[in-house]
């Protein structure tokens, strides 16, 4: 069936637009979990009517689709469908940039855009707008992580929250567009995302019931003042009081960016290698090691960064209130572009004679995140998932996947207050020290009411026993997150069974529509909604 439905492909697409050789294969079936699966062969449409195309295609032979966009889902899955022998649909080239509106400040972009191609775009155009970015790396897809809700750094960062204007190719290859998009003239399509009747394009996010093949991203206009800052708090028991201090000014809106709240090893793993000669080879990291290195780069038990941004008056009434919150807990460091370039030019004139160790060890964690929150795409968090290779490659960050990573991803909604901090803290620590890994922790705080935690397991596909550790690491962490009411926001393919409880009436409508709108269940079947087969 599936030979019929390639010669199909391949007449409809064009022999560059269908692959089904090993070396493709394998190349699709690699994973940074423990096992991936592998797929039946690679469609690579060009535009929307050839992704309808695809899917008469499937329909007709029941052949599963699996659409990626730029398959850069490092830790969640990467390009892996959920089942073995699935058609992979990259949609790496619909890269169009399709419109950039700067009087309302929105892009209309396709599944391939990258984060770098969108900047450079805006950059090139000089046309004023900044982006959010996601910490994925310069060549990941906008649209890919708007799906799975993902965030990024800036006011913006809720990435599904500002998207609009859906176009999605239907298990039956009908084209549905959401908003305004529907009528045929639509005005507001791009502006306005709810349209008129039913909200329909929640249905296709962290879901399987489309492909989606454009949309809109809201951008932002360049602020006439902007300050990172960046707070280390040397004391890891003063995380709840941390939160609670932050928590007013986000309900406030004196703090509108994603706010990152980083122990120390997110920081030490995202710009270092793991410090094998000083620990015997052994894992979790002893205290003493832990505290040197901290020492070093100049970094906290816990360290805050955001930005501030607006006119001067609000961003300098914004810093005094954020010096007033967090007294006695640590002194802000406020960053702006003049003081970058001096403490630059200092750290060089130090390291000249020696004594910069310090001052450059707080830049090399400082400067990622201050683009970022700008919006500039950065390569230097694909450092994070090298952390325990045993012989990691030289030179930049690289695709994970490359370097023989494994990653997985635990990523906890809580409310945000300290106590649920230190809570989940609680949970989950007991459980990676069981299993000897250190656990990287960051908590997010993404809106005025809520925060992600993000924590991963971090290990070395080369070693089968360390793989089997973090799979037993990652399962138990979750399941015991999930059974005290701390429920991930994303999740791989591994934990997506995990969400499904028996008589759940949430999965059962869920199911109840996947057979609506995609009786064959064809498009991405397993993906978060249950086989419905």
């Amino acid at each position: 069936m599936s030979e019929t439905a390639i010669k199909a492909w391949s007449a409809a697409l064009g022999a560059s637009g269908v692959a089904a050789d090993n070396a493709t294969l394998d190349r699709y079936a690699r994973t940074t979990q423990v096992t991936g699966t592998r797929p039946v062969c690679v469609l690579y449409p060009r535009s929307t009517h050839e992704v309808q195309e695809i899917v008469r295609v499937a329909a007709a032979q029941g052949v599963v689709l699996y659409p990626i966009s730029r398959g850069k889902n490092w830790g969640y899955g990467d390009m892996c469908a959920p089942t073995e022998g699935a058609a992979i649909v990259d949609l790496s080239r619909m890269n169009r940039i399709l419109e950039v509106n700067t009087e309302l400040a929105y892009a209309v972009i396709e599944p391939g855009v990258s984060q770098q191609e969108l900047f450079d775009y805006l950059q090139e155009h000089q046309t004023g707008l900044w982006m959010d970015s996601t910490g994925a790396g310069p060549d990941s897809s906008l649209v890919g992580n708007t799906l799975d809700r993902g965030f990024g750094h800036t006011r913006y960062g809720d990435h599904f929250a500002t998207a609009s204007g859906f176009e999605i190719v239907m298990a039956d290859g009908r084209v549905l567009n959401t908003s305004f998009g529907h009528y045929p003239n639509g005005k507001a399509t791009h502006v306005y995302p709810y349209g008129v009747g039913p909200y329909l394009d929640g249905l296709f996010c962290q879901s399987n019931l489309g492909i989606i093949t454009r949309i809109t991203v809201w951008l932002m206009p360049k602020p006439d003042a902007f300050q990172l800052f960046f707070l280390s708090v040397k004391d890891e028991d003063k995380l709840t009081a941390l939160v609670d201090r932050l928590r007013p000014m986000r309900l406030a809106g004196i703090l509108t960016s994603a706010v990152h709240i980083a122990n120390d090893l997110r920081l030490l793993s995202a710009t270092g290698r793991y410090p094998w000669s000083e620990t015997g080879g052994k894992t979790p990291m002893p205290p003493e090691v832990r505290a040197r290195l901290r020492r070093d780069g100049g970094m906290g038990a816990w360290n805050v960064a955001g930005a501030l941004t607006g006119t001067r008056s609000q961003v300098r009434g914004a810093c005094a209130a954020l010096r007033k919150a967090v007294a006695g807990l640590g002194r802000p460091i406020f960053v702006g572009d003049t003081k970058l370039a001096l403490a630059k030019k200092v750290a060089r004139g130090l390291n000249s004679v020696g004594l910069g160790t310090r001052l450059t060890g707080k830049l090399r964690s400082l400067i990622p995140n201050y683009g970022l929150l700008k919006g500039f795409p950065a390569i230097e968090p694909l450092m994070g998932p090298q952390w325990l290779l045993r012989n990691p490659p030289s030179g930049p960050p690289c695709d994970p996947l490359d370097a023989g990573c494994g990653l997985i991803w635990i990523s906890p909604v809580l409310p945000m207050t300290g106590r649920d901090a230190r809570a989940v803290l609680d949970i989950v620590s007991p459980v990676f020290a069981k299993h000897a890994f250190d656990m990287p922790a960051t908590f997010t705080l993404l809106n005025e009411r809520s925060m992600v935690g993000i924590l991963n397991v971090a290990f070395d596909k080369s070693l089968p026993e360390e793989a089997a550790r973090a799979t037993a690491c990652y399962d138990e962490a979750v399941d015991a997150l999930i059974a005290q009411g701390y429920i991930p926001y994303r999740t791989g393919l591994r934990g997506m069974p995990k969400l499904v409880q028996p008589g759940d009436t949430f999965w059962e409508v869920a199911q109840q529509v996947k057979r609506a709108l995609d009786p064959s269940d064809i498009i991405s079947r397993g993906r978060y909604i249950p086989p419905t087969k």
